[in-house]
């Protein structure tokens, strides 16, 4: 007997020829050979694959910042010339801090990187409470309300403005810049279809908007919050009592600042028909004009409400002198003689 590779086994026998198949014997002249099970067949199996990338949802409602009580309609105010090259419009708002509203001012502010735009915060009514839906930095402008903010932000996109390249370049028709300092200017006339109002909120009673197509896509982009300098901003409005509107009655004394968290000194524009501010705060916007290709640019449209909002009344009490007061302006634009019309 001998034992072969393969855990075969080899019997000898001469002259005799034995199969049994049932034990997988089989003979091949005169010896059986008994022969291993072959295994089994090997299955491939493909590894899972990859968890899918998690999609960027459309940013949410603060639920720490609610309320029942509405915001103010939003004040009218002039835009304080860009400070610097590259620096982005941020238009100011209304904020809840759980005593009451206070306006955080228009300002000026440098991106987080090159190629994003702002889109602004919007109050939106739902289920009986006002949520506030914060702000953020993308490669395009979401979904804001549809709020006219003015200055470029008419409720839909932005058009104060484009990247070329590495480089901002201001829409003097509608942004207020120093063109004798910043060059990287443009001018372009934009046609506004939608109804002009100082509604500062979306929903019942508000602003009635859904976001478009485009919005959609730029909900699920990859988005920046606000930077330190903006929450900063922010900050120093909330610890500021003359900011609040149960003291300034929806016209802040501090409306836009060319800066973030620079509520004093020149370039400070307050609301029109505000209250004075204390002596030497704030310096009066309309003397930084010059150098500014369109007199026109940087004022915030006030027209007569949106019929069936809930500041249509109040706004189209001042519409009747409006018309006496209207002009055209050397480009052919309607101009406001009154403060309190602006484009």
């Amino acid at each position: 007997m001998s034992i072969s590779a393969g855990n075969a086994l080899r019997l000898c026998i001469p002259s005799v020829t034995v199969l049994v198949t049932v034990l997988g014997i089989t003979s091949v002249d005169g010896c059986v050979v008994r022969v291993a099970p072959p295994p089994p067949p090997r299955v491939y199996a493909p590894p899972p694959p990859p968890p899918p990338a998690p999609a960027y949802e459309a940013p949410q409602a603060d639920e720490e910042v609610q309320t029942a009580q509405a915001p103010p309609p939003l004040p009218d105010y002039e835009q304080p010339p860009c400070p610097e090259d590259g620096y982005l419009w941020t238009p100011g708002y209304w904020r809840w801090d759980g005593a009451g509203y206070f306006w955080v001012p228009g300002t000026w502010v440098a991106p987080p990187r090159v190629g994003v735009l702002w889109t602004p915060g919007y109050w939106g009514f739902a289920g009986g409470v006002y949520l506030f839906h914060a702000g953020y930095w993308g490669p395009h402008v979401g979904f804001y309300g549809g709020v006219n903010y003015g200055f470029g932000y008419g409720g839909v996109g932005f058009v104060g403005g484009r990247w070329a390249g590495s480089r901002f370049a201001y829409n003097t028709n509608i942004t207020r810049v120093n063109t004798t300092v910043i060059h990287n200017t443009y001018n372009e006339t934009v046609v506004n279809n939608v109804t002009v109002n100082k509604v500062s909120y979306n929903g019942a009673g508000g602003v009635r908007a859904v976001p478009t197509a485009q919005e959609r896509v730029a909900a699920q982009e990859t988005h920046v919050a606000a930077t330190s300098v903006q929450r900063q901003h922010i900050q120093e409005a909330g610890r500021n009592p003359a900011m609040f509107a149960k003291t300034n009655g929806g016209r802040p004394s501090i409306a836009a600042t060319p800066r973030p968290a620079h509520f004093g000194g020149p370039g400070v524009a307050r609301a029109h028909n505000a209250a004075p501010a204390a002596a030497g705060q704030v310096a009066r916007s309309g003397a930084s004009r010059a150098g500014n290709a369109n007199p026109g640019a940087g004022r915030r449209f006030n027209n007569a409400g949106q019929p069936g909002t809930a500041h249509a009344a109040q706004n189209a009490r001042a519409q009747p002198q409006k018309a006496a007061h209207e002009r055209k302006s050397p480009q052919g634009h309607k101009e406001d003689a009154e403060a309190g019309r602006s484009r």
